[in-house]
């Protein structure tokens, strides 16, 4: 059973350095999470990700997904505008896309932010879900919109964090995990298939993936009534 594990850039990342990660198949980091520990498998970045802080030399069994990758396996779940426009994310559909796992955990991909001290393992940086930004109006809805959208293909979706988060998956432990991969959350179909229906109709879709060249083109109105409907997707039917 294919378990695939999601790496942000938390400050709390760092307490994997230590934990036994033979349960997973794939272990996916974004941005600078490639530095927590020397065992990934998969690192994506966008195309805007410094050069000086992508790693040199991959060992064997690692590399690297860029935009030429994830972006077509996020329009295939939706486009950006809809799905988000943030790693954490794009990260989850496209193992989705090309890894179809019978789960996935997150990791250090809370998105709170403290208002004193690091951000992030390395220090501070930039926060990528607080920037203004049409596709980042709701992270709840568009962690929802992932989740419904993993269930509908078998996929359950977890957090390993126990600290406050965006991110509105279960929460599970590791040795959890490791004794059971739980099945998907129920979906409720009729707001699923409302939702869809209503993204479909508003036609936001961004083919580059570039969609803040065209965030003028987007009503926030009808977004955030799309996510209202989307932060529904997962109660019970």
């Amino acid at each position: 059973m294919s378990v695939v594990l999601i790496l942000g850039s938390a400050p709390d990342v760092v307490v994997c350095q230590d934990w036994d990660l033979s349960l997973f198949s794939e272990i996916v980091v974004i941005n600078n999470a490639w530095r927590v520990r020397e065992d990934w498998t998969i690192l994506i970045h966008p195309e805007d990700f410094p050069e000086d802080r992508r790693p040199g030399a991959l060992r064997d069994g690692q590399r690297i997904v860029t935009a030429a990758d994830y972006v077509p396996a996020q329009n295939a779940l939706g486009g950006f505008v809809y799905a988000g426009g943030t790693m954490a994310f794009t990260a989850g559909y496209w193992v989705l896309h090309a890894l179809a796992p019978k789960a996935v955990a997150y990791f250090g991909c809370d998105m709170v932010y403290a208002p004193q001290g690091n951000t992030h393992f390395y220090g501070t940086g930039a926060a990528d879900p607080l920037r203004a930004d049409v596709t980042l109006r709701s992270l709840e809805a568009k962690a929802t919109r992932l989740q419904a959208l993993a269930a509908r293909q078998g996929c359950a979706l977890v957090n390993l964090s126990i600290n406050e988060s965006r991110l509105t998956f279960p929460r599970a432990t590791l040795d959890g995990l490791s004794r059971h991969v739980p099945a998907p959350v129920p979906v409720n179909e009729a707001v699923l298939s409302a939702a869809l229906s209503r993204e479909a109709e508003l036609g936001y879709f961004v083919e580059s993936g570039r969609y803040w060249d065209r965030q003028a083109d987007f009503d926030t109105g009808q977004i955030d009534a799309l996510d209202a409907l989307w932060r529904g997707a997962m109660a019970a039917g």
